[in-house]
């Protein structure tokens, strides 16, 4: 997912194993003791949506939380990434072709309208539809009657009865049902077709929360949810509630959890690196996540189109010192990355042929910017985008630092407000340097890291690459007929990468957080997301 996140995801394969240091020994003595349900209101740190709050539409971590709190689909994901049921009472194949879901009774959304076949037929032909715009379409690609180019129902899905519905795909894809956790794949009850725009401020979901009512939703203040009654999943809840403060600096919320005003927190800023295990101490958590950060340049920006742009896009990562940047800066909590996913995911490989383009040789960066400049010579100033709620002006100012020194330009770090206002730009096409992106894993697979990014014309692929013999590779990897066949393609697609780069690979990141003595039970999941659901506070 964007921002990553973003949000946004295919694959189909097994988590390796991270468990937190201590995710079951943070009780307190005023806090609920594990396992039990309690009553008190869970605080935690977020970001404000960039968009209203429609399953399909969103696919930045900000919105991406509440609506994994808010919504049931029909399978979720454990903490370490495995798979289970959870509207769905079975998905059945023969062909991993054509699917068969048939959905457990009883499931109603919180306007007490039922959830149905009807429910996520409808949701996922609004997701797709061309002319609607979502950002999550690209999801549905793998449905046959999906059209990138025409508006176009989705002819594979049809509605057998209220409790099953078929899925045919235009090829066979054995991985198809490990995507359904995701929330582009959330159903929707009638009132979200009825009124978008109102429905969107106040979502109606069938998951373990709902919005706490009228002015639940403050917009750049916080968003709370409470416990939806209704639930009848394996996730309900076992506190009172989730707050989600929206913080502009990650300092104030990591200072709000040390003053006791923030129960739980995800993210815990570059200043606190050096020190948050000990001021934590049990509580503090630095884990491998599936999370992946790099930075974008557009493909058609000035200079960086065809062959000068693939020559400067090498040159300006051997020019990035990966390793003193992640000691220096992230000490410890970040690994500089040698390929496009993530090593906590299965499959993932550091022998990459093309990986070497991510060693640090400032001899080889002035040579590769030479040669571009014999194209045509670099002119005006590099530029990289950023937010400033998310703590990413340390690594930005080393970074281009580190270019500028290199190759004797002229790079400076261009900060936005907030994560929305950068999103936005992006989103809209408007900018005009590079910007940090980067992918937080919505479920646990190689492809998911991959298609959404780079795929031609994918929902992530925020810098427009195309790329025939990727979109090949990629639909072969769906495709195969095992996760080792399709993980050998997906390496595959990463050597095109390699020689492209879409996107400058930088690291991949722990999740660094923590939670107060106000709370117990808090576990940190594979994609570094808390199991809210599971913490618990005496009121």
């Amino acid at each position: 997912m964007a921002g990553v996140a973003a949000s946004i995801l295919a694959g189909s394969l097994v988590l390796a194993a991270c468990s937190s240091s201590s995710p079951d020994d943070k009780a307190s003595g005023d806090a609920a003791s594990g396992g039990g349900t309690s009553t008190g209101v869970i605080t935690a740190n977020g970001s404000e949506p960039q968009n209203p709050l429609i399953p399909t539409n969103t696919n930045e971590v900000g919105g991406g939380k509440i609506l994994d709190l808010i919504f049931a689909g029909l399978v979720y994901y454990d903490a370490d990434g495995a798979v289970h049921n959870e509207v769905a009472d079975s998905i059945e194949t023969e062909d991993n072709q054509t699917y068969t879901i048939k959905l457990k009774e009883g499931w109603k959304f919180t306007d007490g309208t039922p959830v149905t076949s009807k429910s996520f037929v409808d949701a996922w032909n609004q997701g797709a539809l061309l002319s609607n715009g979502h950002l999550s379409s690209y999801f549905f690609e793998p449905i046959e009657g999906y059209s990138d180019s025409e508006d176009s129902e989705l002819t594979g899905l049809k509605v057998v009865d209220d409790q099953t519905f078929t899925v045919k795909l235009k090829q066979p894809e054995a991985d198809f049902p490990l995507r359904l956790g995701y929330s582009a794949f959330f159903p929707l009850p009638q009132a979200a077709f009825d009124d978008a725009a109102a429905f969107g401020e106040n979502p109606i979901g069938n998951g373990p929360y709902k919005l706490g009512g009228d002015g639940a939703w403050q917009h750049n203040v916080q968003i709370e949810l409470v416990p939806n009654a209704d639930y009848t999943g394996d996730r309900k809840a076992q506190n009172g509630g989730v707050t989600i403060k929206f913080y502009d600096t990650q300092d104030a919320a990591y200072n709000d959890l040390l003053a006791g005003n923030l129960d739980v927190l995800d993210a815990v800023p570059d200043s606190a690196f050096g020190t948050f295990a000990d001021e934590l101490g049990d509580r503090a958590v630095n884990q491998p996540a599936a999370i992946f950060q790099s930075f974008t340049i557009a493909q058609e920006l000035p200079h960086f189109a065809g062959e000068e742009g693939k020559l400067r896009r090498a040159a300006i990562s051997h020019s990035i010192n990966r390793k003193e940047i992640t000691d220096t800066i992230f000490q410890g909590t970040r690994t500089p990355a040698s390929d496009f996913t993530s090593p906590v995911i299965d499959g993932w490989s550091d022998k990459v042929p093309g990986s070497d383009v991510l060693e640090f040789d400032e001899s080889k960066a002035k040579e590769l910017w030479a040669e571009a400049d014999k194209i045509s010579p670099w002119d005006g100033k590099f530029t990289l985008a950023y937010n400033s709620d998310g703590g990413h002006q340390a690594w930005v100012d080393a970074t281009v630092n580190s270019i500028k020194n290199t190759l004797g330009i002229d790079a400076e770090g261009q900060p936005y407000p907030t994560f929305k206002e950068l999103r936005t730009d992006v989103t809209d096409r408007k900018m005009t340097g590079a910007f940090r992106s980067g992918w937080q894993a919505d479920y646990p697979g190689l492809g998911n890291f991959l298609g959404p990014l780079y795929g031609t014309g994918a929902g992530s692929n925020d810098g427009d690459y195309s790329s025939a013999e990727v979109d090949d590779l990629l639909k072969q990897a769906a495709a195969a007929g095992s996760i080792d066949e399709s993980n050998a393609l997906y390496q595959k697609v990463q050597e095109i990468l390699f020689k492209d780069l879409p996107a400058i690979p930088l690291w991949y990141s722990n999740v660094t957080g923590g939670s107060a003595d106000t709370v117990s039970n808090v576990k940190f999941g594979w994609n570094s997301v808390p199991i809210y659901e599971e913490i618990t506070k005496a009121e």
